[in-house]
């Protein structure tokens, strides 16, 4: 098997689906405004490759603790309809497409927590999608999350832990990201592509022989 591995947040779309649900949830007045200039402060910290997980996790999954399950959902979708397909880069959809004609298995792995990370890949026709671990109690959400981290170096051990119960080891492995977070994922893989990078991500690219890719929404 050859396996297509993509970040999702700047790789795939043109945003962050993260920031964007929480402005979504501000606009439908689930979660007050103040949360996007916590969250802001939280991002420049990701920029700078220091993001403190914890606490961003905590502030962003505070608007949905008590919700169901199936109640969140569709809220999601409408979420995914409005917000997240206006924004897929169409380089990104024949990438996709690419691999898909070819046979590969595709996959989305995010900082990003799985109740979008999940539904967004669904919509994008992905099989397979690994984002940060919510508990969900009972089809409630507490809030909380449980697992590593799939950010930095923890998301390439959520991706060797899932290769690990694949049925086949894959021979040939591309890897796709715009963030200087995913150098443990882009090192990990046989073919790695920089979409969009910074300055000092490109110059690392063109040292390694890294495909350089500069994706647009028109």
């Amino acid at each position: 098997m050859e396996l297509a591995i993509f970040d999702l947040d700047e790789t795939l779309i043109a945003g962050d689906s993260a920031s964007l649900w929480l402005a979504f949830l501000v606009r439908r007045q689930l979660a007050s405004t103040d949360i996007l200039e916590r969250e802001h402060a939280l991002m420049k910290d990701y920029y700078q490759g220091r993001m403190d997980m914890a606490a961003y996790m905590e502030l962003t999954l505070a608007p949905i603790k008590n919700w169901q399950h199936r109640d969140l959902a569709p809220l999601v979708d409408e979420f995914v309809e409005q917000d997240i397909l206006p924004l897929i880069y169409p380089a990104a959809l024949e990438r996709l497409a690419w691999h898909t004609a070819r046979g590969h298995q595709r996959l989305i792995i995010s900082a990003t927590g799985e109740h979008l990370v999940k539904p967004i890949a669904q919509r994008l026709g992905v099989d397979h999608a690994i984002g940060i671990q919510l508990e969900c109690h009972d089809g409630v959400y507490n809030g909380r999350t449980h697992g590593v981290y799939s950010y930095q170096q923890g998301k390439l051990t959520r991706l060797q832990a899932w290769l690990a119960m694949q049925p086949q080891t894959p021979n040939m492995t591309y890897g796709y990201s715009d963030s200087p977070n995913d150098l443990p994922l882009l090192e990990f893989v046989h073919r790695a592509a920089v979409v969009n990078g910074s300055e000092r991500l490109l110059r690392l690219a063109a040292e390694r022989g890294w495909e350089r890719l500069n994706w647009h929404l028109s």
